[in-house]
């Protein structure tokens, strides 16, 4: 299972060349959550649409809206940061009961791959 949601995540970013995360409208801060699987371990929550990430707007992120981040942002800035903080990441994320967790480099490696040459 955890390779389709892989491969579905990357087939729908590919046009885009985006992905999509939730951002506090108010402090700008990003969601991320303690890992369920790893311990003492943070994971970001990423989708392949906004409208996927919407979804998840509600409850405790009712005050988050989707934002995007492009796929040279993610490589030139937000790599380094998460691999500096240790932060893995989530694949279209559908809370507890589905949920692909990667380590950054896998992942990178993945979206490197349908990265279209500029």
């Amino acid at each position: 299972m955890s390779n389709n949601i892989l491969t579905t995540f990357l087939t729908e970013a590919k046009p885009t060349q985006v992905l999509w995360a939730l951002q506090d409208k108010a402090s700008e801060d990003w969601v991320v959550l303690d890992s369920p699987s790893f311990e003492n371990t943070e994971v970001m929550p990423l989708w392949s649409s906004a409208d996927l990430a919407q979804q998840h707007c509600i409850d405790e992120w009712c005050n988050y809206v989707p934002c995007e981040i492009s796929l040279a942002d993610w490589f030139e800035f937000w790599l380094e940061d998460l691999n500096k903080d240790g932060v893995i990441v989530g694949i279209n994320w559908q809370g507890d009961e589905e949920y692909l967790e990667m380590e950054l480099s896998d992942f990178t490696q993945a979206l490197a791959e349908i990265e279209s040459l500029k």
